[in-house]
């Protein structure tokens, strides 16, 4: 049975045109239902983004919540980590999110989590979206109707969790910070001064209409410009809800989310911390990384993109760490999602503890050269089957061998092809990615969409 309103990650949508507040009243009815019909916790906690629709989608949600008997407590503006984490905490059933994390502003999304901080499966979204397709008998009276309260003390409780990842402290650093105009505006600072960092701060002046406007972790060209110019020993560069996060060292090089994983597990596999010795990548993680694994005796596990792929491949091996290069990474055991102020914290641990500039670290490694190239095609289901289509492919296997990665794939959600081609040396890299586009466009009626040098940069 295939979901209705539920995509990927969540219900997304421009808010008050398909994301509307009637919507979001019988999502919260019906979600309340299925905690009440599983015998969970009648009680749920309701975070969001700066976006100007957040109010209204968190107030028709919690409405709906209460009229079939569900408490409500609205945290206000936190992190969509910050909801995972009291969830999985606290006395609730549900956890609820109202943001459209990197999208612009006019957009919002709804992301629910259950009692134990996931997200909720394909399974129960589907029985939620039932749900609201049924008719509501004996609606509850007087005491039996939910209530709605806004308390930040949950917040609070989050706050001490990520001090406590930093026994060191970070007395003498000086950090800068990118939040996006988004969700992380308060809390990073916050955690940061306590902790005994300096920290120079731009994107926290939100105003409703401006989220990942002028920067954050999707254009990091802002925090690495910002780190540089305000003297800073680290720059990090959040998303809109700040379930990522992207780096810059104190040159305004870009430490991405490959280079983030290779330095924490480099740096725990030498101190013990690091058992079993794997880390969790993606098929886009570069092959200069992996061989830099390999380096360390620690072995790379690809998974697919996503960060849900990441958290199973987590789940099957007992990993300690897990991510993206675009910055999403998992800690399992700082919880089960990616949390962008834990990954800020664990980085800034590794070089506290390593007493090195952050700089020092892009001697590792270096990556090998990785381009995609997005494909528009007429048929994303049939793209493969011109021989002229499937000759290009194996050619380029067999002219890479082990000098390289072809990982060529149909876009879930645009007619599209997504050609990503890695090799030790750039002119083999171009050669494989030309013949293969080439076949593309002329045997499966393609057309180039974007041509994107990886090597340096964050994925997709």
């Amino acid at each position: 049975m295939s979901k209705k309103h539920f995509g990927t990650d969540g219900i997304r949508g421009v808010a008050n045109v398909k994301l509307t507040p009637e919507l979001a009243f019988d999502l919260g009815q019906a979600a309340g239902r299925y905690l009440i019909s599983k015998k969970l916790s009648r009680n749920i906690v309701v975070g969001r983004d700066t976006r100007q629709s957040g109010p209204m989608l968190g107030a028709a949600m919690g409405a709906g919540f209460c009229s079939v008997g569900v408490n409500v407590t609205a945290v206000g503006v936190v992190p969509t980590p910050t909801i995972s984490y009291i969830v999985r905490n606290e006395d609730y059933g549900m956890g609820v999110v109202i943001s459209a994390s990197h999208n612009p502003a006019p957009d919002n999304g709804i992301k629910l989590f259950g009692h134990d901080g996931k997200k909720l499966p394909d399974e129960v979204e589907i029985e939620i979206e039932s749900l609201m397709e049924s008719r509501i008998e004996n609606r509850p009276v007087g005491d039996k109707v939910g209530y709605l309260k806004s308390s930040r003390a949950s917040v609070e409780a989050y706050l001490s969790f990520l001090v406590g990842l930093v026994p060191e402290k970070l007395t003498g650093m000086k950090v800068a910070v990118d939040a996006a105009h988004g969700a992380a505006y308060e809390l990073a600072p916050e955690v940061l001064i306590r902790l005994g960092a300096e920290v120079f701060l731009t994107g926290a002046e939100p105003d409703g209409m401006n989220i990942n406007e002028e920067g954050g972790a999707t254009k990091p060209s802002t925090i690495q410009v910002f780190t540089q110019e305000v003297g800073a020993d680290v720059g990090v560069a959040f998303d809109g809800d700040a379930d990522r996060a992207i780096f810059s060292d104190e040159k305004g090089a870009l430490i991405n989310g490959d280079r983030t994983l290779g330095l924490w597990s480099a740096h725990w596999r030498k101190f013990g911390g690091l058992e079993p010795a794997v880390v969790i990548g993606t098929v886009m993680s570069n092959g200069g990384f992996a061989k830099y694994m390999a380096d360390q005796e620690i072995e790379l596990i690809r998974a697919a993109v996503g960060d849900k792929y990441v958290a199973q491949k987590i789940a099957e091996t007992g990993a300690k760490i897990g991510g993206e290069q675009s910055g999403h990474i998992i800690f399992p055991e700082c919880g089960p999602t990616g949390d962008g102020l834990v990954t800020l914290l664990q980085v800034l641990r590794v070089l506290k503890r390593e007493n090195r500039p952050a700089s020092a670290f892009s001697a590792d490694y270096e990556p090998w050269p990785q381009l995609l190239v997005n494909v528009s095609v007429a048929d994303k289901d049939t793209w493969k089957e011109p021989a002229a289509v499937q000759q290009a492919l194996q050619d380029g296997e067999k002219a890479l061998g082990e000098r390289g990665r072809l990982v060529v794939r149909a876009s879930g959600t645009q007619p599209m092809v997504r050609v990503m081609v890695e090799a030790d040396e750039y002119p083999l890299r171009d050669q494989v990615t030309d013949a293969i586009v080439n076949a593309l466009m002329e045997h499966s009626g393609g057309s180039i969409y974007s041509r994107v040098d990886l090597t340096h940069a964050l994925g997709d």
